[in-house]
């Protein structure tokens, strides 16, 4: 099943969502409305949407609340993008320059902060308050995870459990929240709900995994991004993590100092290390291990289109280029 098959389970609402981001990026200020356009314009698959528009109609539910929902989920997770860039002093997205190198970084935290709040005032015309407390403990949790990872920059002493506190914070947390805010929003069961939950959760660490082992064997034209970036910024993924706790003492060394240094200056060197310590193998099968997990999850759900969307989309993101 490829992706636009998956869409075309959810075709109208998905349609449904893209006019009514065009339609909530409007601003008196015209940098506002030019700097959101462009991001939220900028090619990405929109999964996090797509992901509340298929479990509610896996729960039998479809129309205005579910494209709302999907909407502000798109929001936080544009917002997070504009502040990520900025953090990482990013200059490549999706194959197109960042925001913050376009326009600086003073414009793109702040058109960060009015998308946030835009998918607030959104989420307060759902009227859940189960919904509210979702996604306001899951923007927490992400600007935790984004702390955790600088905190880890440059720090070859990152453990495995480490790594998982910071991808489930920045990624897999608001893959959980598109899964769970539509579950609570639909009064889903509280059996389906956790179920929902934990497997939006195991897709988004299998998503994380994958970019991380992409981030050193993907193409850059293909990912949209420099590839190398996260040994540019001295980001201890788990490819540098396995290596560095199954490499000779050499090869350790050599990880351990590129990850101090950041820069490209290693690459090839450390490229040979991973390798040799099928570092990007062990990677790759926790990835599925998520993903297996992640269908047994769903279960609990009836036999319907949707649901087998939502299992292809597990299968497309640990088979992914991009």
């Amino acid at each position: 099943m490829h992706l636009k098959d998956i869409l075309a389970v959810v075709g109208d609402d998905f349609q449904a969502v893209d006019q009514l981001i065009h339609e909530q990026l409007s601003s008196r200020v015209p940098l506002v409305e030019k700097i959101a356009d462009y991001i939220v314009s900028s090619g990405g698959k929109r999964i996090r949407p797509l992901l509340v528009l298929l479990t509610a109609r896996a729960l039998g539910h479809q129309g205005a609340d579910a494209v709302k929902l999907a909407t502000v989920i798109e929001f936080l997770h544009t917002a997070t993008l504009l502040h990520d860039d900025v953090v990482d002093t990013s200059d490549l997205r999706r194959g197109n320059p960042t925001a913050n190198a376009k326009w600086g970084n003073a414009p793109s935290v702040l058109v960060g902060d009015f998308l946030y709040s835009r998918a607030f005032q959104m989420m307060v015309e759902l009227s859940s308050l189960p919904v509210m407390n979702i996604l306001s403990t899951t923007t927490c949790v992400i600007a935790e995870g984004e702390v955790l990872q600088l905190t880890n920059v440059r720090n070859p002493n990152t453990t495995e459990g480490q790594y998982f506190d910071v991808i489930q914070g920045k990624t897999a947390q608001l893959f959980e929240a598109s899964t769970e805010g539509a579950a609570a929003l639909f009064d889903a069961p509280a059996e389906q709900q956790e179920a929902l939950r934990r497997y939006g959760q195991l897709l988004g660490i299998a998503f994380q995994l994958i970019d991380d082992v992409l981030d050193y064997e993907g193409d850059a034209e293909e990912l949209g991004k420099n590839v190398g970036d996260d040994l540019a910024e001295g980001k201890p993924t788990l490819p540098l993590i396995h290596a560095i706790a199954t490499a000779d003492e050499e090869g350790r060394k050599l990880v351990r100092q590129a990850i101090r240094k950041g820069g490209l200056d290693d690459m090839d060197s450390v490229m040979a290390v991973v390798k040799s310590c099928g570092s990007m193998e062990y990677t790759r099968n926790k990835a599925n291990e998520c993903v297996e997990e992640a269908t047994d999850q769903l279960k609990l759900l009836p036999d319907s289109d949707a649901k087998t969307a939502l299992i292809a989309l597990l299968d497309l993101a640990v088979k992914r280029k991009n």
